[in-house]
């Protein structure tokens, strides 16, 4: 039974992540390219090749080729730090690079002059946020210069979140020959940002939790009430109030943002007047929450 569920899972993670990637394909195949609007990683570094130095190679292709030489290079240098998700992830992008645009050509479903440089930027950034963040939840990846970034930082003192940073800055840049315009440029600046938020919203957004303080005479019931009601933990600590001096205790408690409504609830039912505190954390790990990952 145990193996059934195992494998149903794996099963799922890899429909989610070839679902993520269909999206996150379909944004620069549909909407960014027709624009000549460019990214970010090796699919900007694709684009900016095929249209500025003009290559009859598909985007797929020179995806593919790109990334495996990446991944060669990642293997001689780092090791074999890459699993099967990283080459599923390359695989299955190129291929949907081909499938969108050889197969389908899904450029011809919209006429992206109508949308303007400003909407295609939002709307593709939108697409690739939400597909690769799909992605990345599900533990795989679409290869790219995180290799590079992992091999720099081997090697200087600098984060690999930076270095993707000043390389997709770099791609972008570049974008300047495929269309000779400053404000594609801007417009790929654009998707960069409006990915990262997608993407952060995607992989977080779900996991946001909350720490709030509760200051009440019937801190104990509330958090009976709660730890009843909610199965959440709480945790009663003693403080004294510096202007009346006064012993008191403060109830804490954390909880997820779809139990946050029905602890408010409680708090409200309980005692109307309890003075609360309500901080959105960066991150809960521990029982019932989040795993700690080095």
């Amino acid at each position: 039974m145990q193996i059934f569920k195992k494998k149903q899972h794996v099963i799922i993670s890899y429909l989610v992540i070839t679902l993520g990637i269909l999206i996150y394909t379909f944004g620069w195949a549909a909407v960014m390219l027709p624009a000549k609007i460019v990214g970010g990683g090796v699919s900007g570094i694709s684009s900016v090749l095929y249209y500025a130095v003009g290559l009859p190679i598909p985007i797929g292709i020179m995806n593919l080729v790109i990334n495996a030489v990446l991944v060669l290079i990642g293997f001689k240098m780092l090791g074999s730090k890459f699993g099967a998700n990283t080459i599923y992830g390359i695989v299955m992008s190129s291929l949907c690079f081909i499938l969108w645009q050889q197969v389908l050509h899904v450029e011809t479903l919209f006429d992206v002059s109508q949308f303007g440089g400003f909407m295609c930027a939002i709307i593709g950034g939108a697409l690739c946020g939400g597909g690769i963040g799909m992605t990345f939840a599900m533990g795989g990846n679409s290869g790219g210069t995180d290799i590079i970034a992992l091999i720099v930082s081997k090697y200087y003192n600098i984060s690999p979140g930076k270095v993707i940073l000043y390389l997709d800055i770099f791609i972008v840049g570049s974008s300047f020959f495929v269309s000779h315009k400053i404000e594609n440029v801007v417009f790929g600046y654009i998707v960069m940002v409006t990915m990262t938020y997608v993407l952060d919203m995607v992989l977080d957004g779900n996991k946001q939790s909350y720490q709030i303080m509760i200051f009440s005479p019937k801190n104990k019931e509330i958090g009976e009430a709660i730890t009843t009601e909610v199965g959440r933990g709480a945790t009663l600590l003693d403080a004294e109030g510096c202007y009346s001096h006064q012993n008191q205790q403060v109830l804490i408690v954390m909880v997820h943002k779809t139990d946050k409504p029905h602890v408010m609830q409680i708090i409200h039912r309980i005692d109307g007047n309890a003075f609360i505190s309500v901080t959105k954390t960066s991150g809960v790990y521990g029982r019932n929450f989040e795993k700690l990952k080095l």
